[in-house]
Formats: structure tokens, C-alpha cells, sequence
């Protein structure tokens, strides 16, 4: 029993620190679920609860521009194109997300699937980084409707694990001209409509795999992803204040790469 609470914290830690990175959370929670044994249903369905820790970590560090923004519905047309573009950059993950979703975790929620979606991931963010960046959008209010949808038709490309969630939003906001800070920032704020949903209709989904006795193993994963989260925030706004995404690309390219070689000669025993 004691071993179970150390997966959780072990998961939750991995899942608050990797959830805002383009590294793909899913990903990593996936590659280190297998290592740990930690891979069955149940699993799959905390590794999904547990990212509503990530997502509190992120409304506690914008909760004076979110609250401005919910106070403003009513009456400020700046509240409301943002809380309009928030939506309409939702829609394509979730659509697609109700079509493919079952299809996707039948296929591609494996390790093997996973690490070449890290070595194309990180090459495709080598390309972004090395073309010529033409910046059109300095913040997330200067941002229209079709930013929005451009950005969320990049974010419904992360159904696919290992792609990474906020890293189809920055990186495609880098392509359609954000800023790094305003497409960073509104990776962030995107994460909360779509994890959010993404979480919780997959705990209704599987509800019949939940109990109360699962309370402490849930606290634990979802604890230490709030924490991990926040600090991971924090850090990567300070980061690309000074630095592009390079680094992550090969870190993607690497982890991805030495999955696959481990793969091949057996030196570790993946499940797929």
C-alpha cells in the first residue's frame, strides 16, 4: 500500500512538472507509469484527475487577471473577447477529442508511440525556433478570434500522447506570430478549460474504477502536482524571458531516442 502513494507522488511530481512544458506531460506520465508498473486503467484515469492540481497551480498564479476577466462579462468587451477566445481556441480539441479520444487510447497510449511522437515533436520545434519569427501578436489581449482558432487547431494535434499540449500551443502561436510570452501565456490559460474537461469527463467516464478509498492516492498525486506546477510556472516565464525552446527539443529528441534504443535492445522491458 505504501509503495502506491510513492507512485502517486512520483507521478505528481512528474505530471506538475512537465504539464506546461513542451516535453508532453502524457508522455512522461505514460513512459514512467510503465517503469513503475503503475499502468493499468485505474492509472490512466489518475494521471488524468491528477492534472486539475497542475491547472489550480496555474489559476492561483493569473487569479487577479482571471478574476478581472470573470467580473468583467457582463460589461467589459475586453473580458469578453478574451473569455470568447479562450472558447473558440477549446473547441477544435474537444470535438475531436469526443471523436478520436477512445481510438487514440487504444493505440497510441504506449511507450513505443510515445517516444516518436518526442523525437518528431522535438524536430519540429528545432524548425520553428531556426526560422525567421515575425511577431504580429505582442500579448494575449491583442489577440483575435482567428489566433485563437489557429492556436487551438495546433493544441487538438496534442490528442496524440507525446505531442505535448503546450507545446502544440507555443509553438504553433510562435508559427502564427505570437510572441513567445503572449503564446506561453495563453498556453496557460488555455490549459484550464481544456484539462479541466479533458479530466473530468474521463473520471465520469470511468467511474465505476473509482472509490472512496482512492481519496489519499488522488491527495497525494494531486498535491504534488499543484506544488511542482507552480514552481514550473514560474520558472518557464522567467526562462523565456532570456531563452527559446531549443533546449527542450533535445531533450525531446534524447529521451525519445534513448526510449527507442532501449527498446530495441532490451534493456528495458516497455509494454509496448
Amino acid at each position: 500500500m505504501d509503495s502506491i502513494y510513492f507512485y502517486a507522488f512520483i507521478l505528481g511530481i512528474v505530471e506538475g512538472l512537465t504539464e506546461f512544458l513542451p516535453i508532453s506531460s502524457t508522455g512522461h506520465l505514460i513512459l514512467v507509469g510503465d517503469l513503475l508498473g503503475f499502468n493499468d486503467e485505474k492509472a490512466k484515469v489518475f494521471t488524468m484527475a491528477i492534472q486539475i492540481g497542475a491547472i489550480l497551480a496555474v489559476v492561483w498564479e493569473y487569479r487577479h487577471k482571471l478574476v478581472t476577466v470573470i467580473g468583467g462579462l457582463a460589461s467589459d468587451r475586453g473580458a469578453q473577447g478574451f473569455a470568447l477566445n479562450l472558447l473558440i481556441a477549446f473547441m477544435p480539441a474537444a470535438v475531436f477529442g469526443l471523436l478520436f479520444a477512445s481510438a487514440i487510447k487504444a493505440h497510441l497510449f504506449a511507450p513505443i508511440p510515445v517516444a516518436t511522437a518526442f523525437i518528431v515533436g522535438g524536430l519540429l520545434i528545432l524548425w520553428a525556433e531556426r526560422r525567421d519569427h515575425q511577431i504580429t501578436v505582442e500579448t494575449v489581449d491583442a489577440m483575435t478570434w482567428k489566433d485563437a482558432l489557429k492556436v487551438g487547431l495546433a493544441q487538438a494535434l496534442a490528442l496524440i500522447p507525446g505531442t505535448s499540449r503546450s507545446g502544440a500551443t507555443i509553438i504553433g502561436g510562435l508559427f502564427f506570430g505570437l510572441s513567445r510570452k503572449a503564446a506561453t501565456e495563453f498556453s496557460f490559460f488555455l490549459a484550464i478549460p481544456t484539462l479541466s474537461a479533458a479530466a473530468l469527463y474521463d473520471a465520469y467516464k470511468h467511474r465505476e474504477l473509482l472509490s472512496m478509498d482512492d481519496l489519499g492516492l488522488f491527495g497525494v498525486g494531486f498535491a504534488a502536482a499543484f506544488v511542482s506546477a507552480f514552481l514550473c510556472v514560474r520558472w518557464l516565464l522567467r526562462f523565456i524571458a532570456h531563452h527559446d525552446f531549443t533546449f527542450f527539443a533535445w531533450y525531446r529528441i534524447a529521451f525519445g531516442v534513448l526510449v527507442l534504443v532501449s527498446a530495441h535492445f532490451g534493456w528495458v522491458n516497455w509494454t509496448a
